[in-house]
């Protein structure tokens, strides 16, 4: 099984992080490499079961499930039902710790899956990079970090 986790602190407190990332649906909203995403069978983003569709910038499709979303631990889990990567049984939490000494949180991405062992390194570090790293990268540029 591949393990990846990425982890940073974010320049605000967890709980405005939180309003940006809760949304299941919302990952064009702060994510740069995510262009559409829609929420199947009009669900609620919320609904733990809800499926995401949507599509990265270079016109990637992908679905994915929630399976976990705690407004009191400030986390989400997610599983990916179609991706063009080649892997199975992935899944993520993106979870958020405030951090008591300053308006700043912790935030942690890890995701967990099976592939092949030609493949084990080039994803982990794809997804630690352009989907982890990136993705908390735009969050402290927009909370006006570095």
């Amino acid at each position: 099984m591949a393990r990846v986790y990425i982890s940073s602190v974010i320049e605000a407190p967890a709980a405005k992080v939180w309003e940006r990332v809760r949304d299941f649906n919302g990952l064009p909203n702060w994510h740069p490499r995510i262009r559409d995403s829609r929420i199947e069978d009009a669900l609620p983003a919320d609904k733990v079961g809800c499926i995401r569709n949507f599509n990265l910038q270079n016109g990637d499709n992908i679905r994915e499930q929630l399976v976990g979303l705690s407004d009191y631990d400030l986390f989400c889990s997610y599983a990916i039902l179609e991706s063009p990567m080649p892997l199975t049984d992935y899944l993520a939490t993106l979870r958020l710790t405030p951090i008591t000494d300053g308006e700043r949180c912790f935030a942690e991405w890890s995701a967990e899956f099976e592939c092949a062992a030609s493949d084990q390194a080039d994803l982990i570090s794809g997804i630690g990079t352009n989907v982890f790293q990136g993705g908390f990268d735009a969050l402290k540029r927009h909370f006006g970090g570095r």
